[in-house]
């Protein structure tokens, strides 16, 4: 029965976790920590734990893929150099600065390694959520980094606890090989599974059918990489950007509806209940300890966060200026920010659930039967770490945001009211000839152009023209609409309650007055 209790516990912490944060205007992930915490007290979820299987291989492809296709290839391309330099020499150099200070503290050098690999990456999850505020494009450097870095850090955590085990040895050439096969195989495995998602997307015109091809694509691209002993986060997030790009081309209006509207479901739920069962981690983490080993392992946490931080201070305000001294080429100096916008970049590198995932799956034991050396230690400090710079880092980041003054992102306001006149002034003058293929009827094609003339008037209003009255007639238009369905959805239920039409009827017809109300509540002019 306690898997039932846990699912009806994480619906009600994830309601509660939002709806407060809506309304206490505190990020949501910092009270679903919190609430999470406060669930460790109850004796009966005390033994619930995360299992880091679950973690790297269920949750982990599906909040990355979801992520890589909501990720800009555009801003990518742009930012690449700084994102390839985030997320890698970045993570290397932070995890071997926790891994000095931890051997410092009292950890044995593999121990120490593995600490500082579980707590290097930053968390697509966690950025995703805590930095949406912020502008496009330090949205995306951190969505990118955050979404490549876990290859990056995975490589350093096998290898150090390889080498702890007594499985791996420590090369050079070894190292290197074991990064290129990451990322060479990772960006491989992904390009063909997006490759054969392609082509089974085509094939498969049944929406339900097309979309189950949809859900198992960053599943086989995770796998296809691990088989191979690549990354597969590289694997899902390459495949995730290759799809992105095809999809808009080959999936029908139905299936992609349907897709975006089960993904961005599952993937609040999974995200939600994340943060959850990291905060009950976190406690479980801090019953493990006693005495003197608590009182260590807070040291660390405090320690090891200021170093995270510090290395992600310093990183930013070193790095790209050395980059400026190399490269003067004008292009560069179009993607120079100032020094306000570094730290709201450096203060939005939070920690999260891959972290903590990293440091549940390390063994319980050595090839020779003895316990892995501080395991418990890692698995506190690393939840300490997450915590530490969830909620610290979180609550301050809308501070520091106002302090920065970025300047407001018009840009895809901009860009959607370039896409949506454009589109409908190249359809209105296709429209004669269209028509005329088609053999539609004169008045058809006549009342056709009006809508069309009019929806072209409400878009240079809210956009470039700025017509009150003209905005005004359109919301008074979409009002009496919505009014109008409403009437007519009273109407059909009332038919179903006398028995004059069946449930399967109501249900066709109410699902074409949803889809009218909803293009109708997403007009720009409505909002």
């Amino acid at each position: 029965m306690l898997g039932l209790e846990l699912i009806v516990v994480l619906g009600l912490a994830l309601l509660l976790g939002e709806g407060l944060g809506y309304r206490l205007r505190v990020a949501p992930p910092v009270l679903l920590l919190v609430i999470g915490v406060l669930l460790g007290f109850v004796p009966a979820l005390r033994e619930v734990h995360l299992p880091p299987e679950a973690m790297l291989l269920l949750f982990l492809p599906a909040l990355l893929y979801w992520e890589s296709l909501n990720t800009s290839l555009r801003e990518i391309r742009r930012d690449l150099r700084g994102i390839i330099l985030l997320s890698t020499t970045l993570v290397i150099a932070t995890a071997g600065t926790v891994a000095v200070v931890a051997h410092a503290l009292g950890l044995g050098w593999g121990p120490a390694w593995v600490l500082g690999a579980a707590v290097a990456p930053t968390d697509a999850t966690a950025v995703g959520v805590l930095a949406r505020a912020l502008p496009r494009r330090n949205v995306t450097l951190l969505r990118a980094e955050s979404l490549i870095n876990d290859g990056t850090a995975l490589v350093i955590y096998g290898l150090a606890v390889g080498i702890t085990v007594g499985e791996e040895h420590f090369s050079i050439p070894h190292v290197s090989w074991l990064f290129l096969v990451s990322y060479v195989g990772g960006v491989l495995a992904g390009a063909l599974v997006a490759w054969i998602a392609i082509r089974a997307r085509r094939i498969f015109e049944n929406p339900l059918l097309g979309n189950v091809a949809a859900i198992i694509t960053p599943f086989a691209a995770f796998l296809l990489a691990e088989l191979v002993h690549a990354s597969g986060v590289l694997a899902v997030v390459v495949a995730g950007l290759i799809i992105s790009q095809a999809a808009p081309r080959m999936v029908r209006a139905v299936t992609r509806r349907q897709g975006e509207e089960f993904w961005s479901l599952s993937t609040f739920v999974i995200n939600g209940s994340l943060f959850v069962l990291v905060g009950l981690e976190a406690q479980s983490a801090v019953r493990s300890l006693d005495g003197s080993a608590l009182t260590d392992a807070l040291i660390a946490v405090a320690a090891v966060t200021s170093v995270v931080v510090g290395a992600r201070f310093a990183f930013l305000f070193t790095v790209p200026y050395l980059v400026r001294l190399l490269d003067r080429r004008p292009q560069q100096r179009l993607r120079r920010v100032n020094y306000r916008a570094r730290v709201v970049s450096a203060m939005s590198g939070f920690r999260g659930a891959v972290s903590l995932a990293v440091a549940l799956a390390v063994p319980t034991v050595l090839d020779s039967g003895v316990p892995f050396p501080n395991r418990d230690t890692i698995v506190f400090v690393t939840s300490g770490v997450i915590v530490t710079t969830l909620v610290v880092q979180g609550l301050l980041l809308p501070t520091v945001v106002r302090w920065a003054r970025l300047p407001h992102d018009t840009s895809v306001e901009e860009e959607r009211f370039l896409a949506e006149t454009t589109a409908t002034k190249e359809a209105l003058e296709a429209l004669s000839r269209i028509a005329e293929e088609l053999g539609a009827d004169l008045v058809v094609a006549e009342r056709m152009r009006h809508e069309y003339e009019t929806h072209l008037q409400v878009l240079r209003a809210s956009g470039e023209e700025n017509d009150d009255d003209v905005l005004r007639h359109d919301q008074h238009y979409t009002a009496l609409r919505l009014k109008l369905l409403a009437h007519k959805r009273d109407t059909v239920v009332r038919l179903r309650d006398e028995g004059r039409i069946d449930d399967t009827v109501l249900r066709q017809v109410q699902q074409r007055l949803d889809i009218e109300e909803v293009r109708l509540s997403r007009r720009p002019a409505a909002g």
